[in-house]
């Protein structure tokens, strides 16, 4: 992360903006890169001033639903043999056994896989490849796309930003311990959003499995 924010660092603010939403959104088409880190890197360089809070969430929400998007597109029209050969691409990150993963959870969750998909690393790049792969209505996947997309940006940002903020003014003249207990406490925030947001699905896959079958007709012949 420190060496993803020293390559931030110095750059003109605009510029750090496209890079956020250039990396996020290439990783949303289903190519593993590091958009996490450099939203949190951005996040923290907005707590020091050097970039603003609303430029980097911006940014990434922007990249996020592009990406993503462009990703859906793609997979509709590349359908799974694309995922197959993006899979042998990349063994460690979208192999045979990532995939599974990730079809299992869209049959399971269908279009929430989407929104809950942006908190989670594996789905965050995979979501859009595979809802149009697997003909998600392209409306649905919009609005649940979005939503994912703006609230992960968004609460990512502003949470690493105020706690950030907070840090510099409580240890002010120590600031490296103020951006050590930022990063942690950047990182435990983000780990609770997502472990709220897995709850949550779980929650809704034990009420979908809690609803019961409906009775199959039966004719009553004479």
């Amino acid at each position: 992360m420190h060496f993803v924010e020293g390559l931030l660092d110095g750059l003109p603010p605009m510029v750090v903006y496209l890079i956020v939403g250039a990396i996020i959104g290439v990783e949303s088409m289903g190519i593993p890169l590091p958009g996490e880190v450099v939203l949190v890197s951005a996040s923290l360089m907005a707590s020091t001033h050097i970039v603003s809070p609303l430029g980097v969430a911006i940014a990434a929400s922007l990249g996020a639903i592009v990406g993503d998007t462009i990703g859906y597109t793609i997979g509709r029209r590349g359908g799974r043999p694309l995922l197959e050969r993006l899979g042998r691409r990349f063994p460690k990150h979208l192999g045979p056994k990532h995939l599974a993963k990730a079809e299992e959870t869209f049959d399971r969750w269908g279009v929430w896989a989407v929104f809950f998909g942006r908190f989670i690393a594996l789905l965050r790049i995979l979501a859009g490849p595979l809802a149009g792969a697997l003909r998600v209505p392209y409306p649905r996947f919009l609005v649940a796309n979005a939503a994912g997309g703006i609230l992960w940006a968004s609460g990512t940002t502003y949470a690493i930003y105020y706690v950030g903020r907070a840090a510099e003014k409580w240890l002010k003249g120590f600031s490296w311990v103020a951006l050590v207990v930022a990063v942690l406490f950047g990182l435990g925030t983000t780990f609770y959003i997502k472990r709220k947001i897995a709850k949550s699905a779980a929650a809704i896959e034990e009420a979908e499995r809690a609803e019961p079958a409906e009775p199959a007709e039966t004719g009553t012949g004479r």
